[in-house]
This record gives C-alpha cells, sequence and structure tokens, in this order.
C-alpha cells in the first residue's frame, strides 16, 4: 500500500479520524453500507456536508432520451440512471437551536470505523457549538444482510458540559439531487427530480413515503419508525417529499439521550400501492419486535458463517490484510441480498457509471461469488436469465439468432451509446456462459443448470454461429467485434472472444446432450449441436509464427507500436487525450485482453506460449483501467514473476483505498475489489480449474509470509494454507474431493489436512517490461510519492 493513505489500519475494518473537506465524496464510497438491495453511502448522518448522498434500491432508475449526433439503426433510443430513492439515514441535530455542523463550533474528535465483522459502519463525533454546548454523538448504521428490506441507525446523543436543550430531526428525504451524469440538457432535465410524490401515511412515530418514477413508472416506498430511550417530546409529519419525526429532549451534565431508527425499503415496477406499503409496514413491525440488539446479534451471526469459509488471511502485511478483507466485504454488500436484480459496476456505493451493469459482473465477480456466497451467483445469474427475453430481441434487432445481451444496461435493455464499445462487443454472451459452467461445477447444481443455465448457454451459442462465418479452408472466424481491450475495437478474430465463444458452444452441446427432454423444447436437435461442437473444433486464434506470440487480434502484431516513449505521463489515460481512431489502429491495450485469455482459458496454451505472451503484452499495456491489474497478477504468478505479481496485487488493493484512479467519488469498482480475491487464489493460490478438477501451484512473494483462503465446493469447504515451504488442504465435510498440488494428484477426506510441500521456483528469467512510467510501482509512487512494502 502507499504512505499517504487516509484510513486507519485494523484487520477487521477500516477506519478514518478527524475530517478532511478535500476527501468527503471518497469517505461516502469507502464507507457505504448495502446488502445488493439497499445501498446507503457513508453520508455524515446530519446529511452536511456532503458531496453525494446516495440512497439507493438496486433496479431503481429513471429513464432518459440517448442524444446522439447523428441517429443509426440498431442505438439504443432510450438510456437509464440509477437514481436517489428517499433517503432515510439523515437524522439532523440542534443543540440549543444551533445546527450541528462539524464544519462550524469545535470539532474535537472524530471517528469513523467500518467493521466487517460485525457488519455496521459506527461513528463518534465529540462537539462544543458556536455558543459553547459540547456533546458527544454516537451512532451506528446497519443495512441487515437478513432482512433484504431493512436498514437501521442507533444514534445517541450525551450532554458533556452543561444543561442544553436538544432536538433530533429523523428524516425521510426524497428528491435529493443526483450529480452530473452527462452534460446534455435533455438528459439533466428528464433527471431533474425523477420521483413523483404518490401518497404519504404516518401513525404515532411511524411515517411512509410512496413515489413512482416520472419515466420508468416504477413505485418506490420508504418508511420508517422509531424507538426513542429517554424523557423527550415525539412529534411525526409528513409532506410529499419529506417525512419528519421530531423529538426534543433537555439534558443536564452526562445526561443522553436516544433514539434507533427502523427503515423500510419496497420497489417494484407492477405491484399496487397498498401493496407496497403493506411490505413496508411489516419490515418495520418485524424490525421494532426483534429489536436493535436483535438486528445487530443476527448481523454478526450471518457475518460469522461468511467469514469462517470465505475470509482470506494474509501474513506480513496488515496493509495487505486489511484491503483483502474490505474488498471481500464490499464483494459481499454488492451481492448477499440482490435476489433477481444484477451487480451494478459500482455496486450500491455510488452513482458512477450511471449504476449499470457490465460483463465484468459475470467475468470478476461471479467466480468470486461462486466460491463464497454461491446462492448470491445463482441469483445473478437468474436475473440473466429473466432478462433473456429482451437479449432475443436485441439479437433480432441485430439480424442474430439466439440472445445478444446488452453491454451495459440496469433493466436489461441496452444503454450503451456508443456502439464501438457496446454492442459489438459480443464476449459478454460468452462471460455469462462460462459464469453457468463455473457456477454449476462448482456447486453441482442441476436443478439450476436444467431449468436456466442450460437456455443461457443454448441461445449464447445460438448467437455465435450466426455472428461467425466460416472460412474457405474450413475455419470458423469471428469478424468485427470489440474484446476486453477497449483501444481495440470492430477487430477479427479477438483471441479472448474466440476462446471463449468456443467454450460457449462446447458447453452448450454438453449440457444439451445431459438434458435432452429440455434441449428438445428449446427447440435443440442433434444437427444444431453438430454445428456447435463443428464451429468450436474450427474456431481460429490467431498466432503470429514470426514473432512465436498470440495474436490479440488478427493482425495486431502487425501494427505500428504505440510511441510509449514520446507520451507524457499527464497524457493518460490516454482516451482523455488521443481521438479512438488513433488508439484503434496502434499496439497499445488499455487493459488486459489477451492476458485475460491466459487466465481464464490456460489450457489453450502451453506454458512456452504463456510466458511470451505474457512478456510481449506487459510491453504494450497501458492500463488505463482498473480491471487489468488483477488478471496481470495472475498471470505474472504463473509464469513466476512473483514479485511483479505483487506489485499488481498491490495495486488492485490500493484502486479504492488510495483512490488510484480519482474516481472514488463515484463509487466503488466493485469488479477490480473482486479481481483482488482472484489475483490471492489464482495467482498467488495458483488455483485454476481443470476438466480434472481445482489445480493449485501456490507461491509467496515478500511481503507476505503466509496465507489461508477458502472456497465452497457442492456444500462444503476447502481450506488452503500456504507458506513459503508447504501447502495444507484440508476439507470440512463430504465424499472425498480430488485436487491438483503442482503435477501430484490429491485426495482430500474430511478431517484428514493433507500439507505438500512446495517444489522450488524454476528461474523465470529477466521480468518483462511495461510502458515507460506504466509499470504498477510506477504508478503506485506517483499517486502517493512512495511505496512503503516494495
Amino acid at each position: 500500500m502507499t504512505s499517504g493513505d487516509p484510513f486507519d489500519i485494523a484487520p477487521w475494518g477500516i477506519g478514518a479520524t478527524g475530517w478532511d473537506p478535500e476527501r468527503i465524496a471518497r469517505r461516502e464510497s469507502v464507507f457505504a453500507l448495502s446488502n445488493g438491495h439497499v445501498g446507503w453511502r457513508g453520508s455524515l448522518d446530519e446529511g452536511d456536508p456532503c458531496k453525494v448522498p446516495g440512497a439507493y434500491l438496486n433496479g431503481v432508475h429513471e429513464q432518459h432520451p440517448m442524444p446522439y449526433a447523428e441517429d443509426g439503426y440498431g442505438y439504443p433510443e432510450t438510456g437509464e440512471t440509477v437514481i436517489n430513492v428517499p433517503d432515510g439515514k439523515v437524522i439532523r441535530l440542534l443543540v440549543d437551536d444551533e445546527p450541528f455542523d462539524i464544519r462550524s463550533g469545535t470539532l474535537h474528535e472524530q471517528t469513523q470505523f467500518l467493521d466487517f465483522a460485525a457488519g455496521v459502519l459506527r461513528r463518534e463525533v465529540r462537539w462544543t457549538s458556536p455558543t459553547g454546548r459540547g456533546v458527544t454523538v454516537r451512532s451506528t448504521r446497519l443495512i441487515s444482510l437478513t432482512h433484504r428490506s431493512l436498514a437501521a441507525i442507533d444514534y445517541e446523543v450525551e450532554a458533556t458540559d452543561a444543561h442544553l436543550d436538544v432536538t433530533l430531526l429523523s428524516e425521510i428525504v426524497a428528491n435529493e439531487p443526483l450529480p452530473e451524469v452527462h452534460p446534455d440538457e435533455r438528459v439533466k432535465k428528464a433527471l431533474e427530480r425523477p420521483l413523483v410524490p404518490v401518497e404519504t401515511f404516518v401513525s404515532g412515530e411511524r411515517a411512509t413515503l410512496l413515489h413512482r418514477t416520472r419515466r420508468s413508472g416504477i413505485s418506490v416506498a420508504v418508511g420508517m419508525d422509531h424507538v426513542v430511550e429517554g424523557r423527550a417530546t415525539v412529534d411525526t409529519e409528513v409532506a410529499d417529499d419529506v417525512a419528519r419525526t421530531t423529538v426534543r429532549a433537555r439534558l443536564g451534565r452526562g445526561d443522553g439521550i436516544r433514539i434507533v431508527k427502523y427503515v423500510a425499503h419496497e420497489s417494484a415496477d407492477a405491484l399496487e400501492d397498498a401493496t407496497l406499503r403493506d411490505r413496508v409496514e411489516a419490515t418495520l413491525a418485524a424490525a421494532r419486535e426483534l429489536g436493535w440488539e436483535g438486528l445487530v446479534h443476527e448481523q454478526r451471526a450471518y457475518l460469522d458463517r461468511f467469514w469462517a469459509h470465505a475470509d482470506v488471511r494474509l501474513d506480513g502485511s496488515p496493509r495487505l490484510q486489511q484491503a483483502a478483507r474490505f474488498a471481500l466485504f464490499q464483494v459481499l454488500q454488492s451481492a448477499a441480498r440482490a435476489e433477481g436484480r444484477p451487480i451494478p459496476g459500482k455496486g450500491l456505493t455510488g452513482p458512477g457509471y450511471e449504476g449499470h451493469t457490465f460483463w465484468d459482473s459475470e467475468a470478476f465477480v461471479l467466480p468470486v461469488l461462486t466460491y463464497t456466497i454461491p446462492d448470491a451467483a445463482r441469483d445473478v445469474l437468474r436475473w440473466r436469465h429473466a432478462v433473456l427475453g429482451l437479449a432475443r430481441e436485441r439479437a433480432t434487432q441485430l439480424h442474430l439468432a439466439g440472445a445478444a445481451f446488452p453491454w451495459r444496461t440496469i433493466s436489461g435493455r441496452e444503454c450503451s451509446g456508443y456502439w464501438p464499445a457496446g454492442t459489438v462487443a459480443f464476449h459478454i454472451n460468452a462471460d455469462i456462459a462460462a459464469a453457468v459452467v463455473l457456477y454449476v461445477g462448482a456447486t453441482g447444481d442441476t436443478d439450476f443448470e436444467r431449468d436456466h443455465g442450460l437456455e443461457l448457454l443454448v441461445e449464447t451459442a445460438r448467437l455465435w454461429v450466426t455472428l461467425g462465418r466460416w472460412g474457405a479452408d474450413g475455419s470458423f472466424h469471428i469478424d468485427g467485434v470489440t474484446g476486453p481491450d477497449e483501444y481495440s475495437a470492430l477487430v477479427d478474430d479477438n483471441v479472448f472472444t474466440n476462446l471463449s465463444a468456443q467454450r460457449n458452444l462446447e458447453a452448450a452441446a454438453a449440457v444439451a446432450r445431459r438434458h435432452p427432454d429440455h434441449a428438445r423444447r428449446l427447440g435443440v436437435g442433434a444437427d444444431e449441436m453438430a454445428e456447435w461442437t463443428r464451429a468450436a473444433v474450427a474456431m481460429t486464434i490467431p498466432y503470429d509464427h514470426e514473432r512465436q506470440v498470440h495474436q490479440q487480434s488478427a493482425g495486431f502484431t502487425e501494427r505500428e507500436r504505440w510511441d510509449f516513449e514520446g507520451t507524457d505521463a499527464a497524457q493518460y489515460p490516454l482516451q482523455d487525450h488521443f481521438p479512438y481512431f488513433d488508439l484503434y489502429r496502434k499496439q497499445v491495450v488499455k487493459q488486459a485482453d489477451l492476458v485475460l485469455a491466459l487466465q481464464v482459458a490456460h489450457e489453450a496454451f502451453t506454458a512456452e506460449q504463456t510466458a511470451r505472451a505474457f512478456a510481449y503484452y506487459e510491453e504494450l499495456t497501458v492500463r488505463d483501467s482498473s480491471l487489468s491489474a488483477p488478471a496481470q497478477a495472475v498471470v505474472a504468478a504463473r509464469v513466476g514473476h512473483v514479485d511483479l505479481a505483487m506489485d499488481y496485487l498491490t495495486e488492485a488493493a490500493t484502486v479504492d483505498l488510495a483512490d488510484l484512479r480519482d474516481d472514488v467519488d463515484d463509487g466503488l469498482h466493485i469488479a477490480a475489489l473482486a479481481g483482488v480475491w482472484t489475483a490471492l487464489t489464482a495467482g498467488f493460490g495458483g488455483m485454476r480449474e481443470t476438466d480434472a478438477g481445482l489445480q493449485f501451484t501456490p507461491r509467496l512473494a515478500h511481503p507476505l509470509t503466509g496465507m489461508a483462503f477458502g472456497i465452497c465446493l457442492e456444500g462444503r469447504t476447502l481450506r488452503v494454507e500456504v507458506t513459503e515451504e508447504a501447502t495444507t488442504y484440508a476439507i470440512d465435510a463430504g465424499p472425498a474431493l480430488r485436487i491438483r498440488h503442482f503435477d501430484d494428484d490429491v485426495t482430500l477426506e474430511p478431517g484428514t489436512p493433507v500439507r505438500l510441500e512446495t517444489p522450488p521456483l524454476a528461474d523465470p528469467g529477466p521480468a518483462p517490461r511495461q510502458p515507460k512510467g506504466r509499470s504498477p510501482h510506477e504508478l503506485l509512487a506517483a499517486a502517493d510519492g512512495d511505496h512503503e512494502e516494495h
């Protein structure tokens, strides 16, 4: 990590002390709480100062026109943008009629701490008002992992000196402004005050606001209830866009007032208003009956179970240990209770990417979920299955068979207005198929495979057959696509895309044979399966025989190289300083593409081919995307450059906590955080999926002296503990498990750990070079002036 990280180091949480007005939005993102359905940014309880208030419900968005300079066939006409739902986390405080604001008076102390083990955000503030009245404010915020729609706050004010009057204004606030997401006035207008009031309800200390989005027609109900401890008067009132419960109390020195606030959230496209209100009321009633302590106990118990099998332990680096658990905690928060909704690129931590989900959900996040919380992975794939009809419609519009899933979306409809990086990035279809195969292989969930996975595999396979073409020599080609590298567009035979399509076609044929009756109901016959198999076998994988390296796409290695020596550090990211046409015709790589293929389709490359390709593309990859470093870490470790792999791991682990890309204000990079887990398990753990089961080739690098991680496999947990000398494998239950340690086959029995020595690391040769100024070490140093541990 870097020396200037603004967060306190702790093994099971992340904290910050004091107040930094320059990093308000950054803290709001890092301290965000979510369960995949409800998301609250880590803004202060009192609502001010605040950069992006942020209260979200997964799937709740507003539609707006898509502006184009020129129209074209197949361009999406309507965009979708996440909006703030009514925000129930606000509790304002008046001390003798003086608003509590840390920018006024005297701030003696402020601490915030996000607890990964308890699943809460704690805050404590000691403050003296401009008139000399001192208070201590303590709050604990929770979004329930066991109650999908529920959030809660425990808020306490203590008088620290003279007698004083306090007033607490607990609110739900609707139509809070969004940050600007698009410069076009038509888009801005459509997103201005998107929530239309429908009804309000109040009963005692309970209040509910019901709204409907103006264009997308989504109904949203948010309600709150309170339990007040201490002598106070309590009043509740509602208006169209605000509900407020006012608590007034007179406190002597050392006296306090405490309120517990429960907030329930519901949304739906088609439910009756009364039904939404009933759901909110039921959630609040259940919360009140369970009580704050009950909620906290349930939250801790849920996380105890999760960490028992999913924890990644790192020895030798407290900063990396914190970063690894932060990453895994945020991935959990992005999906635990999504239940039929997608995982946005920023999760529910901010409005970045307009709240859209992308291919990185399946390619980066779902592998982590599959091995740590498989039910969440299944639910995301069920959402893809639920929007399969829209993907079929899109394929028909594009004159293709099967299904064409959207490059970016909230509802399942395509929202990408830049087609070279959207429409033609067809690999998303194979990424979804790969996630299906991985989930079923890791869980043995044949019911899901039959009822959901088969149809996803069949429809994506059908796409490739119509998208591709047959060469005169019997080879199969996929032309005019964009792979993971967005600095290359409209290319022929992108290796990542072709290998992914090949595996998609093979999997569709295999699963159709396993479920012949269901396959027939989908119209799959022997001839179609044979065509899939024939296309997979004939798939073209471009190779440059002169340079003895795989080409990222046909002809890629013959292009002119980008002038890295003549590119100034201030000109990165390149997309902000150079026209795309120039990027598209040069050898320059935004993010791992061929190298990502080396990771996910490792069986297609020999060890020598992997090492040569990795070295070649290292010289071209500038990592203007947060998705690159994890894949480069995995392959660097695989080819023996473990110190370089550590640098890439550190970059991935730092991208949000040190804000390496200066964009954390809009939310966290959930896929990059998932990549931290992958860099550790698949990189330093050497884990890879093979036809014969999991294989491990573990290695460590400074500063790590040991590591341990767990993965879920068919209802049991495999624990892997790595030291410099040996690795210990153990399973906790179930039948025997066959794995491979380097080149040795191993059979594990429950309760019988197996310790195996690590063979010496062969000399990998000189470490490959990166473009000038773009090595991970240089990027970390440039971002923060120093790199402490490396």
